[in-house]
């Protein structure tokens, strides 16, 4: 098939990577414009791009896609037979989803219609899912309100966020390609999206990353493990930010105001929250490395009875 191919984050270079690997002619790839990142304020190619330019494939960077006149005569003249977005970070005008013979598809990172939105991985473990997966979806001029066409999932256990990015990436990537298959040989069979089914999953913020001592253990474990890597779930120790990075939840009950440190150990942390306890087991102090805290009892002292907040 002629595609173009629209995606900017890590999350998109498996799926185009398969997507080439699978024979496609990819005559174009639109992303984000490149930005300045690090301390050293370099400006570095989106990591679709990267794959791109390795593949030679023509680049366009829009500011704003919708007021590019440019590149809607690049995609008439190419008449793409299918346009497949990724994590893209724009929304599309309704001449570039009418354009292609198949329209426009989107690899979406939840069990659609839950989760819609900007930040569906996060979300699926911050609320509890069992399981979370991935939809490809025939897009429309909705927020992620298109035909489902096909599905895939997995169980989320105790993952965290970057575990559940990767896995979820793969796998949008295989079903993609299987799915473009379906559609060119008449195969797939869209299913309406049951909006009243329908959950939203917002952009993240870095304050998103505070702990709120007064919820209840599971609430923050879950919050610890959506949260890795970015923005990372933190508190204040003796006012210098904490990051927690792994903890578990403790059948224990604390008569002890949110946020005190019942007992410190090479096993962890003890804190009391919204009642009960939890454990944590790997932190990371500003300017260092993440260690385990049995690692950074070892040169450091938290006080018993102290309160984070």
């Amino acid at each position: 098939m002629k595609i173009v191919f629209m995606g900017t984050p890590d999350f998109a270079v498996p799926v185009l990577d398969e997507i080439l690997k699978a024979g496609h002619q990819v005559g174009y790839v639109i992303t984000q414009p490149d930005k300045a990142r690090n301390r050293g304020k370099q400006v570095q190619f989106t990591p679709v791009k990267e794959l791109a330019v390795a593949n030679n494939i023509e680049v366009l960077q829009p500011v704003r896609i919708k007021d590019s006149k440019e590149v809607m005569d690049i995609l008439t003249d190419y008449n793409p037979d299918i346009i497949v977005v990724v994590a893209y970070g724009q929304i599309l005008q309704k001449e570039i989803l009418e354009l292609p013979k198949y329209g426009c598809i989107n690899v979406h990172a939840s069990l659609l219609p839950k989760l819609r939105g900007a930040s569906p991985i996060q979300h699926a473990i911050l609320v509890g899912e069992e399981k979370s997966g991935v939809t490809i979806m025939q897009m429309g001029e909705g927020l992620d309100t298109g035909d489902m066409l096909t599905k895939a999932e997995t169980e989320i256990g105790r993952k965290n966020g970057e575990e559940l990015h990767d896995e979820l990436s793969e796998m949008g990537a295989k079903l993609l390609v299987e799915t473009l298959e379906l559609i060119e040989n008449d195969q797939v069979v869209p299913v309406p999206q049951d909006d009243s089914l329908s959950t939203y999953a917002g952009m993240i913020s870095k304050e998103d990353g505070k702990i709120d001592f007064d919820k209840s253990p599971v609430e923050i474990e879950r919050q610890i493990r959506a949260f890795d890597p970015w923005p990372g779930a933190f508190c204040s120790l003796n006012g210098a930010t904490m990051k927690v990075w792994k903890a578990e939840v403790i059948d224990r009950e604390l008569d002890l105001m949110p946020g005190t440190v019942a007992t410190v150990s090479k096993d962890g942390i003890d804190i009391c929250c919204g009642g009960s306890t939890l454990r944590v087991t790997e932190i990371q102090m500003p300017g260092k490395k993440r260690v385990s805290v049995d690692a950074f009892l070892r040169g450091n002292k938290i006080e018993k009875g102290i309160v984070l907040d």
